[in-house]
């Protein structure tokens, strides 16, 4: 806590460069304490996978489909909603520029969401990232660092029920 007693000109000048000394030292410190998890964490212990019961929305010349699943869908694991996690995937584009992807669907396997049916909405996230991720390297597996949230919403592209702020994201490498 700050004493406003004690808050003079001089300490009100250092006050920017020591809170960002702390945000980066916190940041820092969070990516190497956060959980690894993967994606069969974000299913709820005991529920089996959705499957596809219905046609849900086919799109043919755009060459899309979002199925329609079972209920299991949209059963979140509300352990992690809030979680500071590290999570593996690939990326599906959502936003960006020539610098590279800044917005994207992380999925558990490549191509998803293009060309075949997307994953059921408990295993897509939604990253943002201030870091755009380069383009040239769009179809390599990647590690995402930041805080997991249980946010459901629709994409032109598939159902979302998760989404993550990023803080940091490297190329995934198997130990």
């Amino acid at each position: 806590m700050i004493d406003t007693h004690a808050y003079r000109p001089a300490a009100r000048r250092a006050l920017p460069g020591a809170i960002f000394g702390l945000c980066f030292a916190a940041s820092s410190a969070m990516a190497e304490t956060a959980r690894e998890t993967w994606w069969d964490d974000l299913v709820p212990e005991g529920v089996p996978q959705a499957e596809i019961v219905g046609d849900g929305e086919k799109d043919r010349a755009a060459d899309t489909w979002k199925p329609e699943y079972d209920e299991n869908a949209t059963r979140f694991n509300e352990a992690l909603d809030g979680a500071l996690v590290k999570m593996p995937g690939f990326i599906i584009p959502m936003g960006g520029g020539v610098e590279g992807v800044s917005s994207f669907l992380l999925v558990p396997y490549v191509g998803a969401c293009i060309h075949v049916p997307p994953p059921p909405a408990n295993q897509v996230v939604f990253v943002e990232t201030e870091t755009p991720w380069p383009n040239d390297n769009l179809w390599d597996p990647v590690w995402v660092t930041g805080i997991l949230k249980i946010q459901m919403m629709s994409t032109e592209l598939a159902d979302v029920g998760y989404t993550l702020g990023a803080l940091s994201m490297e190329p995934y490498e198997e130990e």
